[in-house]
């Protein structure tokens, strides 16, 4: 089986402008082809669209709006893990030989109907995403003695780093008194623990190790990939720590021959603040319990390896557009091109994507 290479990728900046998820998904696609000149319609052979948006055929719907004809177009449906897995889905085409070259476009607005698990009856009343964020946050601070002050670094931390970020939503900086004096929305947790959901598209080009050199000299490989579901309620889950995560990661570094000590840059799926702490624990990146130390460490030195376009908290998660946006994030990192955000000598990149109080994980390892 040949490489599968990153080669392009096109994105909005994250908003809560009231616009189409057609319109969102053709823009940032129009992006990439923009930044490929030497990409023609006629080569791409699938179009995959993750959204979350309940739409119906949006993948041909793009595909005749972006003036292309593919063997393949479907769309992928997975909550806040929708992006990866439609890299996954893309991956899986190409080193199956099914495809050669496939777009792969996400989007979401701030209403999307993926916010709230309409159909988990474990969960009560209680379908709001910030309940079991707080159920978490809870959880860790009990079994870990940690404080609301230790998790606020989290969400001040990532503001900070958004603020380097051109299509991040969020647009100031804020104090540890900010968010501990903002608005409390449960016992928990309060509002600038949250990312929060928004506007935005993101688009990116997967190829054959072939078909690479057409439209770049610099493609960014996918060399690991782990994905697991626990189950679709999180009744089954751990509290305290993330599983799926666990085991997504010890897939994805085994296939790309790395630990987790050898990545230089990652992207966190920190939907709320605890989720970022618990998530390096459960990647390996420290020992469990240890994870606020190294958030702390992190922000202390002012060091970028971890969410360096902001997280979900200062960028904003557009649900279907997340996975996508944080692998281009890593694919800049890796191409050297982040601008104010880049990590030094950055050469292996991981992205981690979750969805539903991490009852499903995916984990991709990316190289230069």
């Amino acid at each position: 089986m040949g490489k599968v290479g990153i080669v392009s990728y096109g994105i909005t900046k994250f908003s809560k402008e009231d616009s189409k998820i057609e319109s969102l998904l053709l823009k940032s696609t129009k992006k990439l082809f923009e930044n490929s000149p030497n990409l023609s319609r006629n080569d791409i052979d699938a179009v995959l669209v993750s959204t979350n948006n309940n739409s119906k055929y949006l993948s041909a719907i793009l595909s005749e709006m972006s003036g292309i004809q593919p063997k393949i177009s479907h769309t992928v449906e997975s909550l806040c893990n929708s992006g990866t897995n439609a890299i996954v889905s893309a991956y899986s085409y190409i080193a199956s030989g099914l495809a050669d070259v496939v777009l792969v476009s996400g989007a979401e607005r701030y209403d999307s109907p993926g916010q709230i698990l309409e159909w988990d009856n474990s969960r009560g009343e209680f379908k709001h995403p910030i309940f079991w964020a707080s159920i978490f946050t809870k959880s860790y601070k009990r079994e870990f003695s940690i404080t609301d002050e230790d998790l606020a670094i989290v969400s001040v931390k990532n503001h900070k780093q958004a603020q380097n970020n051109p299509n991040a939503i969020s647009e100031k900086e804020y104090s540890l008194d900010d968010v501990l004096n903002s608005k409390r929305l449960t016992d928990d947790l309060r509002l600038l623990d949250c990312s929060r959901p928004c506007t935005g598209g993101a688009s990116i080009l997967l190829t054959s190790e072939d078909f690479c050199s057409k439209f770049t000299d610099d493609p960014i490989w996918i060399t690991g990939i782990g994905q697991k579901t626990i189950s679709a309620g999180f009744t089954k889950n751990t509290f305290d720590y993330m599983e799926s995560t666990r085991i997504a990661a010890s897939s994805a570094l085994k296939m790309s021959k790395h630990n987790s000590s050898d990545i230089d840059v990652a992207e966190i799926h920190d939907a709320f603040s605890v989720c970022e702490p618990m998530a390096l624990e459960s990647l390996g990146f420290t020992d469990k319990g240890s994870g606020m130390d190294m958030v702390k460490e992190l922000y202390a030195a002012n060091n970028f390896k971890i969410n360096p376009r902001g997280g979900l908290i200062g960028s904003g998660h557009p649900l279907g557009a997340t996975g996508i946006a944080q692998t281009i994030e890593i694919v800049q990192q890796l191409q050297i091109c982040a601008n104010k955000r880049q990590v030094d000598d950055a050469t292996i990149g991981l992205v981690h994507n979750m969805s539903a109080a991490a009852t499903s994980s995916t984990v991709l390892i990316l190289e230069k």
